[in-house]
């Protein structure tokens, strides 16, 4: 019988494609913060009182660097393990579906709101005139953790589960997670930070619910920093996923297309990108703007899959495909019938809504063929494939949404 060569592999071999696997920025971040490491260990560094994050030190001589400082260094070797394994998971789903330069602008952006929370609840506690607690202005936090709890808490969110499993022992209400997780490395870890933990709990709340929605900037800015010059080097990495979707040269499972490549960052190639393989459905005209939190989606956290069509808007929908589809097969539209070039070249007046029908159908089995065909290359199996994205009534979205939710509770 022949082996198993997956199976069978060398323990490098095997870590070389699951690394290959991680996007650009998580595995930026880890290799970041485990430089750091290891270069603190190699000359024997461990003042960390001067680089963690130090409220007193914050208001009273204005190091605002330690916001940053403190979340890449790690206090010993299992605290910089931890805290990288748990970014695996959570670093690879939110790149994929957020894109590089958008998940790099986000944990900058909590990293700096767990600070501000982290130095609010601080300052008000120590000048608490009915019990002040002033050793929270003196207490160091140091670590990525507090980034990772905000990821967690968007995560679980974006996700739509109903419940997760905790360390696979027991399963908890999804919107209870992060606090469980909280009261669990309180009560089973020493010298761990509660106020930071806390503050990335509050941070990836307010993300969530919509607070920081005014302080993110909208796709072509991400589009734009992509286009840089200076920057072409990183963007042509095999694990740097646009942010509309897609790598350059890499072939890893994104929620949009992966043949998106660089030259079309402008907004008329890029719109025509996206919505080359997207579903043809129309939306209705009061339809909101899209969230800033989540790109890609069609409606916010909460809310249904489909949304109602009307005729208008389907005989809009139609329209356009016919006119896309006018240079393979000539098709002359009226109001009242439609002309068809049949092969014998004899012309035969058909009625409208004959053709829409039929034009729709075919298009219909294309377009979920081809979703498919995308599924099965992320990695899904084709028939789980298959069966999430009738669910889902064709929507690539809502679909990896169900095959990620049933691969969880797996």
């Amino acid at each position: 019988m022949r082996p198993n060569i997956v199976t069978e592999a060398r323990l490098p071999t095997r870590l070389h494609q699951w690394w290959a696997t991680v996007p650009f920025i998580t595995s930026g971040v880890i290799i970041t913060c485990g430089v750091i490491y290891l270069v603190c260990l190699l000359v024997g560094y461990d003042s960390f009182y001067e680089i963690c994050f130090l409220p007193s030190a914050v208001v009273s001589q204005f190091q605002v660097y330690r916001i940053y400082t403190s979340a890449l260094f790690h206090g010993s070797l299992l605290h910089v393990l931890f805290n990288m394994l748990a970014l695996v998971p959570l670093g690879m789903e939110l790149e994929r579906i957020m894109g590089s330069v958008r998940l790099l602008y986000l944990m900058l952006f909590l990293a700096t709101t767990n600070s501000i929370f982290h130095l609010i609840i601080a300052v008000v506690v120590a000048g608490n005139p009915l019990h002040p607690l002033p050793f929270l202005m003196n207490q160091c936090s140091i670590g990525f953790s507090g980034i990772i709890f905000s990821m967690i808490v968007i995560e679980t969110s974006l996700s739509g589960v109903q419940s997760r499993s905790v360390f696979g022992l027991f399963n908890v209400p999804a919107k209870w997670y992060a606090w469980i997780l909280l009261v669990l490395f309180q009560l089973l870890a020493s010298n761990v930070s509660l106020l930071g933990h806390l503050c990335g709990i509050l941070s990836g709340f307010a993300y969530t619910y919509g607070f920081f929605n005014y302080l993110l900037p909208g796709p072509s800015v991400y589009s734009a920093i992509e286009s840089f010059s200076i920057l072409s080097l990183c963007v042509r990495r095999p694990g740097f996923i646009l942010c509309t979707g897609g790598t350059t040269y890499g072939q890893l499972p994104t929620h949009s297309s992966t043949a998106t490549m660089s030259n079309g960052l402008s907004s008329g190639n890029l719109w025509r990108n996206i919505s080359s393989w997207m579903p043809q459905r129309a939306a209705s005209t009061a339809q909101p703007a899209q969230d800033p939190r989540f790109p890609g989606r069609g409606r916010t956290l909460g809310s249904t899959g489909n949304q109602s069509l009307t005729p208008a808007d389907s005989d809009l929908s139609l329209h356009a495909r016919l006119l896309d589809n006018s240079t393979n097969r000539p098709l002359e539209t009226t109001t009242l019938s439609t002309e068809t070039w049949l092969p014998d070249a004899r012309h035969s007046t058909l009625d409208t809504e004959a053709v829409a029908g039929l034009v729709t159908t075919n298009q219909g089995v294309d377009i979920f063929e081809e979703e498919l065909k995308k599924l099965v290359a992320m990695g899904f199996e084709k028939t789980e494939a298959e069966v999430a994205l009738a669910a889902a009534d064709g929507d690539p979205s809502v679909a990896i949404e169900i095959l990620m939710s049933h691969q969880q509770q797996g």
